[in-house]
């Protein structure tokens, strides 16, 4: 551990994600972090003052090597990935393009120039036997994407660069475009529209809100953490009680919500059936402290509002 540093430069890939836009938000709020911000196409932030914007394609290895060395960041953060699990079972190719040889050469230029590398992982390398997780505990990913994350995870650990991995779980919030969706804003949405659900009852998840998991990212990194760390909120529910709590939220009808056994899906990939993580790690070192459900629902609601007046306007 190195003493909390307050100013410093932090490049972020996949910057037009939920997670990259939370960061951009909070390194705003921050004032004192220089903010490089990198995706592919044009920023889709709301904000293009306070930071820079880069288009940067991460599979092209030459412009990554290129803004990188440019840039030499104090930090980068990778939330670029292909997350979609059903996806990378069908296109393994491009699931290990983008989740482990990208970040082969992420690690080599903060290799090369002795940049803190933080790598945002999964629940998903666990089989789900044993939730919830310790750091420490064995993985036995289920799907080529949790596979993926791990061979990702090895390499990390193997370099001679400042790591940090932080794993999360099921991620939700709102992006200004409204360009990502999540478990929290599909269920709203479809129970607003009087759809029927069909809902697993034999998955558990610990779903993190998006300014969690970016506030864990920007402790790390001025804190100089190493290591793995667990991120996620710290209630815990099967899907099915999940989507119930956002029904409750906003009082809509939870008749629609049907029951069902994930057996009965024909899905490409595999899911753990129990994961959740131990928080007391991040707790400790990196002073995290996330959200309950419902703060986080709260906060979900401030921002859908917020955006209703602004679109009106």
């Amino acid at each position: 551990m190195t003493s909390t540093r307050s100013t410093f430069s932090l490049l972020v890939t996949g910057s037009n994600g939920l997670l990259g836009q939370k960061i951009t938000d909070l390194v705003l709020q921050d004032g004192q972090i220089d903010l490089i911000a990198t995706s592919r196409g044009e920023n889709r932030h709301p904000v293009s003052t306070g930071y820079r914007y880069i288009d940067l394609d991460i599979l092209d290895k030459q412009r990554l090597r290129e803004v990188i060395t440019q840039e030499r960041p104090d930090v980068i953060v990778n939330t670029a990935a292909m997350t979609h699990v059903d996806v990378c079972e069908q296109d393994p190719a491009g699931c290990r393009r983008l989740n482990v040889d990208t970040v082969q050469e992420l690690v080599a230029l903060c290799e090369e120039l002795g940049i803190h590398f933080i790598h945002l992982s999964t629940d998903f390398i666990f089989d789900g036997q044993h939730g919830p997780y310790a750091e420490d505990d064995e993985p036995n990913p289920l799907s080529l994407y949790g596979q993926s994350k791990l061979d990702a995870e090895h390499l990390i650990r193997q370099s001679s660069c400042k790591w940090t991995i932080l794993r999360t779980i099921l991620v939700y919030g709102v992006v200004a475009d409204m360009s990502r969706s999540n478990i929290v804003l599909w269920a709203k949405g479809a129970l607003e529209k009087g759809q029927p659900l069909n809902v697993v009852n034999d998955q558990w998840r610990m779903p993190t809100l998006a300014e969690d998991l970016a506030q864990a990212c920007l402790l790390a990194a001025a804190k100089g953490a190493e290591g793995v760390f667990h991120i996620s909120g710290e209630d815990f529910f099967a899907i099915d009680e999940l989507v119930a709590a956002v029904a409750d939220y906003w009082q809509l009808d939870k008749s629609l919500i049907k029951q069902i056994s994930s057996t009965t899906l024909s899905q490409a990939a595999p899911r753990p059936a129990r994961t959740g993580f131990h928080l007391e790690k991040a707790r400790k070192i990196l002073g995290y402290a996330p959200h309950s459900f419902q703060e986080g629902l709260a906060v979900v609601d401030r921002q859908l509002r917020a955006k209703d007046v602004k679109d009106k306007n």
